[in-house]
């Protein structure tokens, strides 16, 4: 078969047996995105420079962010696309009417596995941005439509692991054994947004959620890394939860800090505790603990894995560190990480090298100049037939830390059992690969 050339901008990758181009004969890849705001138009920008995408169809609340978006999608040399923008709900029309390939959602959090679902009921796979699911129910129904219909959801899109610094290379680590059997790890969102939950143009649902939730609220980040590194789903799984929230006072001093006392939020009851922690014990005896903490004045937290061989800890402001017992030039005293990570380097990262885009990726998460490692997989698992490395099960187990939490709080720190989302499979199903 003959091969296309790749157009400035376009989608070619070398090594790892990775296609070079799109085939001339090859259909292209119809993509509908619901959510098309800040950080769903950066992924919408970064679909229109891959060689072989089409975006017949977007939707979104906001005309701002639809006409936005048309006009990107025309000025990219593509069709116009269907406009979809009539209520909440007016994805399912998408869903029901457009011919497409996988759908992109990058709503608010309300949304996420309704969209999945009415995606995948109507013969198109779907990609959420984080969570994917907000509760047990929402876990199962995600679950059961994809086993029902052969289609598949995920939190593909994700980009803790793929796009860290250190993640890629201590996975390999990991799976090299390196750090021996892995313990303990240490992880979380820990991320200053007070200011965020305050800008009504950016994000105004954010804050609604600490008013009225108590928990882990946005664990994926973390556990996309944990999960991988862990096997979990993978010959391992979480078997139960606890955890427990501090009081509530961040928000408040912030609003009267910035809006004066008279403000409403000043004194709004916040439910969301301003530090949260979660503990959750796998089967096989491993453990994580699990930090929350998006309301205090604070750099980003710690990573830390715990071996039998020994251990590696990044944090904002500290860089990053290894020991290794017997390895290390100085018994208990960490070593700078850098060789470590360089030389053991994911073979899927360093033979990545794709070309440069002719103008940087607009949008949250943009400013790269190459098509980025996440939406390079997740095109290759549609033209190959598969479901992309994290697949509906991982996704919705990750997302699901949340609830779990929240019911966790409620009951005083007590344990909660983790669903087994894999009904079994868990025990077979082998370690993540991305190769």
């Amino acid at each position: 078969m003959k091969i296309t050339s790749v157009a400035a901008g376009g989608y070619a990758f070398s090594g790892l047996g990775l296609a070079q181009s799109v085939e001339e004969d090859e259909k292209p890849l119809r993509i509908g995105f619901v959510g098309v705001g800040d950080r769903g138009s950066y992924h919408l920008d970064a679909a229109l420079g891959i060689e072989g995408v089409v975006i017949p169809a977007i939707c979104d609340i906001k005309d701002g962010n639809l006409y936005r978006a048309k006009r990107w999608i025309e000025d990219a040399g593509q069709a116009s696309p269907t406009l979809y923008g009539k209520g909440n709900t007016d994805f399912v029309r998408m869903c029901e009417t457009e011919d497409l390939d996988i759908v992109i959602c990058a709503t608010s959090w309300k949304w996420h596995a309704p969209v999945c679902i009415a995606a995948m009921k109507n013969g198109k796979h779907a990609v959420s941005e984080v969570p994917i699911i907000l509760s047990l129910d929402e876990a199962w129904e995600v679950v059961e439509t994809s086993e029902k219909t052969g289609k598949w959801a995920t939190l593909a899109l994700e980009q803790a692991l793929l796009e860290s610094s250190y993640a890629m290379p201590v996975l390999n680590m990991i799976q090299q054994g390196v750090f021996g059997n892995i313990i303990s790890m240490v992880g979380g969102y820990v991320h200053d947004l007070r200011m965020v939950k305050f800008n009504p143009e950016a994000e105004p649902w954010r804050l609604q959620h600490s008013i009225d939730r108590n928990g882990n609220l946005y664990p994926d980040h973390p556990m996309n890394k944990i999960m991988a590194m862990m096997d979990i789903n993978h010959g391992d799984r979480l078997d139960y939860l606890v955890s427990v929230s501090s009081g509530a006072a961040m928000l408040n001093d912030y609003a009267e800090q910035y809006y004066g006392d008279a403000h409403p939020y000043a004194s709004q009851n916040m439910a969301q505790g301003d530090v949260n922690v979660s503990l959750i014990r796998t089967v096989k005896g491993k453990l994580i603990t699990l930090n929350f903490d998006t309301n205090t004045p604070h750099p980003r937290g710690i990573f830390k894995v715990q071996g039998t061989k020994g251990s590696f800890i990044q944090g904002s402001g500290i860089g990053s560190h290894v020991y290794i017992d017997g390895r290390s030039p100085n018994p208990h005293q960490w070593e700078d990480s850098d060789k470590w990570l360089k030389e053991y380097q994911h073979p899927l990262v360093k033979n990545y090298n794709p070309p440069p885009r002719k103008n940087a990726i607009r949008g949250h998460g943009g400013q790269g100049k190459v098509t980025p490692l996440t939406w390079h997989l997740l095109i290759k698992a549609l033209r190959e037939g598969k479901a992309p490395f994290f697949d509906v099960y991982d996704s919705v187990t990750s997302s699901a830390v949340s609830p779990l939490s929240e019911m966790s709080v409620a009951k005083k720190g007590q344990s909660v059992s983790f669903p087994d989302f894999t009904k079994g499979k868990w025990e077979k199903r082998p370690p993540i690969s991305l190769i």
